[in-house]
């Protein structure tokens, strides 16, 4: 899952989401020196794509994918899910997406965490340009393709070009939109399972 679908499996609590947000990009010592409550989103994060992973509907949708991103298809169908998420955001949760949004930008911006300096442009500009309410569109997965494909490529050398593979999204629409559907209410239910235990 990404960014989106890791913001609202989390615990109203600022720190936490972030910890669930950023637990990809925040590492070693960076991650040793943040608190409680982002160490236990981080953990979220990991138990959520632990399962997604292994979720046979999430390996359906890796398998439509046709074009040429063998190593890649898994964080195309996490894109590709926020989409479905922000699309029928109404089917699993009664708050607004505007207003869940916003409600977290504000939360980020009200309550300043020590985020290591590299992660603050991000941050900002997520909020700024409003990622997260933008998955909703397909040009917003098309940018966020590009801004994963810049990263990705800044670390192996070597231009990997995403944003092309919104067209896998809009040839396997319907197929991919089916599998979240089946896939999604499950994750919700694991997540569930989860609060539940701590």
């Amino acid at each position: 899952m990404n960014w989106l679908a890791h913001a609202f499996l989390s615990e109203p609590d600022t720190e936490f989401r972030l910890g669930n947000l950023l637990a990809d990009l925040v590492k070693g010592k960076d991650r040793a020196r943040m608190s409680e409550a982002f160490l236990r989103g981080v953990k979220r994060h990991q138990a959520i794509d632990s399962f997604t992973d292994g979720h046979p509907a999430v390996h359906r949708s890796r398998a439509r994918i046709e074009g040429d991103y063998p190593h890649v298809r898994g964080v195309l169908v996490d894109i590709f899910y926020d989409h479905f998420l922000a699309l029928d955001w109404d089917r699993y949760s009664a708050e607004p997406l505007e207003a869940f949004t916003a409600s977290l930008y504000a939360d980020i911006q009200s309550r300043p965490t020590a985020l290591p300096e590299q992660l603050r442009p991000a941050v900002e500009a997520m909020i700024a340009e409003d990622w997260l309410g933008s998955y909703r569109h397909p040009a917003g997965i098309e940018t966020a393709l590009r801004r994963v494909s810049a990263r990705l490529s800044a670390r192996v050398g070597r231009d990997f070009a995403l944003e092309k593979a919104v067209s896998e999204l809009l040839a396997h629409f319907d197929g991919l939109r089916a599998d979240f559907a089946e896939f999604f209410p499950q994750l919700q239910a694991h997540v569930g399972r989860l609060s539940e235990a701590t």
